[in-house]
């Protein structure tokens, strides 16, 4: 008989039954069952098979996937509101979106392995940069609405006041909401009004408008700008950057902080996302700017090289005295923004900015002519608010393949884009009743000659080095040579989950019946979508054993903050508006505690043991200490140090008992998926992070989707949305996303690694990931302490190696044993943290054993090389691991070192073969903060 092919799961697994004997023998135990029950305190334990579909080969998979996304109708979407039809560059598409290379690799903290992506988004910041008018913009933020939140928040810190927010009545509808959203949690008065009213500043923190405004008008920015700076606020100006080539950029019209969506540079719509927001300021204020910054320094030997600057900023160091939750950016989304705007040029951009304005001048002059029909706004850039017969013409540019915008029964809004077509015009005018589209006199009419841009626009010359396709792709190659990504090497991050990204999964990404839909059509246009949406939440549903699950949240943080302010709804419909404390252990993530105060929150710290686990004790004299105050608890589980702490429905009866709700973060669900639900185990409500245990890539550091789980009672308060009433309760929070159901564009990958692994499979991944994690520790524990182990000696996904002990005596320390790495060919594992000085190793289930094997020879050689410097063999100062990373042009030039070349650059003979060279030495930290440059530095520089 034919041996059966091997199952999807056999693929994505990376131990075969031979590799799994040998490992269960190394841990001394008969079988993988018998590792879980050590492992996995038995109260959690579930006994129940997840009533999941059957599993799919990869071929049926497709199949099915491909049937429900062609229930999507693609029409030509005219709809605007932040979301437009774009082209994204063939090149870009299949050398970025859909390479490996970039889609698996992780957020840039080991800047040495990362100077491609780095290189990438410092052209995003310089781009966004040179066409907002401001000097300095972040690596992007997760949408516009969030972005203009973030911004926001800003306001009140800057200008020390508690007054009121401002929001002109033509910004976006979806960015009110959301920033409505984030000021009732911060508490801070939010006031919808019409700015070219010359509405009351007094005591105002700041504005935010819209250029060009939701209705198409070019408002008069910089005279709203005088007076909000009289009256001692801010101007924060969300915008457009295709708009913005044309048009004098925000920042020289008084714009303090300009806020936005690249996703009309290359990015497809998606149904929502994922797209990279961003957020740029003047220099007086980077230092309160959010999320993640690219700076420029220099490495040992004083070449360039760059890195994440300004990171005390991160909100995982900042803890309760986060000014933000944002801990991470749209990278893959915002590499590709900033490829397009160097694909196209100046003079590219200048073209396609042009022939929109110029359509839409265009379309303008020809609706005017028609009976019944008057164009509202005289300034436009791409969109024009149309007074008309709204429900018949709608209905006739339905029956013509188009959507428009209908903002009430006798108006429409229109906004053209780059892949508006001449016959889309004449379609467009014979719907209203008109004939072919005519010239307007005088040329381009929507954009007075006194708002066009004399700012110059993209001068660096790498926006105009890369146009031909030659050029362009050997350019992406160079980048991606430079990083380590998973398509390369195992990445054991700690709390990441950095594991296979099946090719599978990601090929439905680029589908055009998921890329082409509008976030805002029509619901009977979206039905494939809505199918696979409402599927997926009922198989994460059944994996949680939570109730219902909001897709809403685009990254884990939004999805910590929604958690959150449902609680804290929860509450106050109770009448318990006091309830405002939030237990959070000094172990757990750091979002943990910057969201808690996103949500109007009072963090209270509660300790670990000396096992490194919650301390019950203290946890219950904290809850009996705020009995009356109290909200919730946050928790990771599997924890932050990587055990199964028994103790965790022990902790939810307290929490309950005395009043508060008990939220699961599931960074570290990739532990327990088939095992335990944290539903069933007191939780009430959580985020899952589909980037880590659903196979999501990382993408450089996004995209991401953090997905919100909650019991029944919990529910009515999830996030909505104001233009889709099907996206949430009517009684929910509000939105945390711009987009009804966030990042709806790459659903698709959890759904189809679900359908591929079914039931068994997903239990199985895990308990792999458990033996994996397992082995590692027994291995490693030979040449270092192991931190934290559960009562049984054993851990969960994740071990933590210390390095302290070693640090006191040889003055090697674990950013030395991280970077000497890279020298290896590895990415290092999670640096400091949780706990400061150890090193956090997750090898996922992906992981071969052969893998698994390099990665302990690796360190065991570092370990070796440690011993020496203890000898006093090598100085304390000058050993290879302080010396670490070794770029070739180190190892060929002079050599004055206390080691060997050939040790610095070949530690292990199996090296020798397919050594991966780290472009740059060890990056000086500091000399990037102390001389702040985050913008592309001259040519010659680099």
């Amino acid at each position: 008989m034919p041996s059966q092919p091997p199952r999807f799961v056999d693929r994505h697994i990376g131990l075969s039954p031979a590799d799994v004997a040998a490992m269960l023998e190394t841990l001394a135990v008969e079988s993988i069952d018998q590792l879980v029950d050590e492992a996995v305190p038995a109260t959690i334990l579930a006994r129940r098979h997840l009533d999941l579909p059957d599993p799919l080969d990869e071929r049926e998979a497709l199949a099915v996937l491909a049937e429900l996304a062609g229930r999507n109708r693609r029409m030509v979407s005219l709809i605007g509101l932040g979301y437009h039809g774009t082209i994204t560059p063939p090149v870009i598409l299949r050398n970025v979106l859909e390479s490996p290379a970039w889609y698996t690799a992780y957020t840039p903290y080991q800047a040495e392995i990362s100077q491609g992506r780095l290189e990438a988004l410092l052209n995003f910041q310089t781009m966004v940069s040179d066409l907002t008018g401001l000097a300095i913009a972040n690596a992007s933020l997760l949408d516009e609405g969030t972005a203009a939140a973030e911004a926001m928040a800003m306001c009140p810190r800057l200008t020390r006041r508690n007054g009121p927010f401002l929001v002109d009545d033509d910004v976006h509808p979806q960015t009110i909401a959301v920033v409505s959203t984030r000021a009732e949690a911060l508490g801070i008065p939010l006031e919808v009004v019409d700015l070219a009213s010359s509405p009351a500043l007094e005591d105002v923190v700041g504005v935010l408008m819209q250029y060009p405004g939701s209705s198409g008008r070019l408002g008069d920015l910089a005279a709203v700008a005088e007076a909000v700076h009289e009256a001692g606020g801010l101007v924060v100006a969300a915008t457009d950057l295709l708009a913005s080539v044309l048009l004098e950029p925000v920042g020289a019209l008084g714009a303090d902080i300009a806020v936005g969506s690249a996703q009309r540079f290359g990015v497809p719509m998606g149904f929502g996302g994922p797209h990279a927001g961003f957020i740029a300021v003047g220099e007086a204020h980077v230092r309160s700017l959010p999320g993640r910054l690219v700076g420029v320094s220099a490495d040992q030997a004083g070449r360039t090289g760059l890195r994440l600057t300004l990171q005390t900023r991160e909100q995982h160091i900042r803890r309760q005295k986060a000014t933000s939750n944002v801990c991470t950016a749209q990278v893959l989304l915002a590499v590709v923004a900033g490829l397009y705007a160097m694909w196209h040029g100046p003079d590219g951009l200048g073209h396609v900015a042009s022939r929109v304005a110029d359509q839409t001048a265009r379309l303008a002059g020809s609706l005017s002519g028609i009976e019944g029909v008057t164009v509202a706004n005289d300034t436009f850039f791409d969109t024009l608010t149309v007074r008309c017969e709204a429900d018949s013409v709608m209905a006739a540019t339905l029956e013509a393949g188009i959507n428009l915008r209908r903002v009430d029964g006798a108006t429409l809004g229109i906004t053209l884009d780059e892949t508006t077509t001449e016959a889309t015009l004449v379609e467009l005018t014979e719907c209203f009743g008109g004939g072919t589209p005519v010239e307007p006199p005088g040329g381009r009419l929507g954009v007075p000659e006194r708002l066009r841009r004399q700012a110059p626009l993209l001068e660096h010359p790498v926006f105009s080095r890369y146009q031909t396709e030659h050029e362009m792709l050997r350019y992406l190659r160079r980048l991606a040579d430079r990083d380590l990504a998973l398509d390369r090497t195992m990445i054991p991050l700690g709390s990441c989950t950095m594991k296979l990204n099946a090719t599978t999964e990601m090929v439905p990404m680029t589908w055009p019946q998921f890329t082409d839909i509008h976030p805002f059509v029509p619901l009977d246009q979206a039905e494939g979508y809505l199918e696979m949406i409402g599927q997926l939440e009922a198989y994460l549903v059944e994996l949680t054993g939570y109730d219902v699950v909001s897709l809403q949240p685009n990254a884990g943080s939004q999805g910590e903050l929604a958690g959150l302010m449902a609680i804290r709804a929860y509450h106050r419909s109770r009448g318990d508006e006091q309830r405002k404390v939030c237990l959070i252990p000094e172990s757990a993530h750091g979002t943990n505690a910057a969201s808690a105060v996103m949500a109007g929150m009072e963090v209270v710290v509660v300790a670990t043991d000396a096992h490194g686990d919650i301390d019950l004790v203290d946890l219950e004299a904290r809850a009996e200490q705020n009995r009356d105050r109290l909200a919730a608890a946050m928790v990771t589980y599997p924890s932050t140090h990587g055990v199964f702490e028994a103790g965790i429905t022990d902790l939810c009866e307290v929490i309950h008992r005395y009043g508060g709700q008990v939220y699961v973060d599931g960074a570290n669900l990739n532990a327990l998926v088939g095992l335990a639900r944290p539903g069933d185990f007191g939780a009430d409500v959580g985020h899952l992070n589909l980037h880590k245990t659903f196979t999501i890539p990382h993408g450089g550091g996004g995209p991401g989707v953090g997905p919100l789980g909650a019991r029944a009672h919990l529910a009515p308060f999830l996030p909505n949305h104001p233009l889709v009433a099907e996206a949430g309760p009517p009684s929910g929070i509000g939105p945390v996303s711009a987009a009804p159901w966030g990042s709806a564009g790459i659903l698709p990958i959890p759904w189809v690694y679900i359908r591929l692994m079914g039931a068994d499979g997903l239990k199985a991944a895990t308990e792999a990931a458990i033996l994996s994690a397992n082995y590692l520790a027994s291995r490693l524990s030979e040449h270092y302490d192991i931190l934290y182990t559960g009562e049984r000696g054993r851990v969960a996904h994740e071990c933590i190696v210390d390095l302290r002990p070693l640090q006191r005596t040889t003055g090697v320390d674990a950013e030395d044993v991280a970077k000497r790495l890279a020298d290896y060919g590895f990415h290092a594992p999670t640096l400091s943290f949780p706990v400061a000085g150890t090193l956090m190793v997750e090898p996922t289930e992906s992981e071969s054993l052969v893998e698994l094997d390099r990665f302990v020879r690796a360190m065991v050689s570092i370990r070796h090389e440690i011993e020496r410097v203890a000898r006093g063999e090598w100085p304390v100062d000058d050993n290879p691991l302080v010396g670490a990373p070794h770029p070739a042009a180190d190892v060929i030039g002079d050599w004055d070192r206390a080691y060997p070349a050939w040790i610095a650059a070949f530690p292990l003979p199996e090296i020798e073969q397919d050594k991966y060279w780290p472009p740059v030495g060890r990056i000086d930290a500091a000399a990037g903060d102390r001389n702040l440059m985050c913008a592309c530095p001259p040519m010659t520089e680099i």
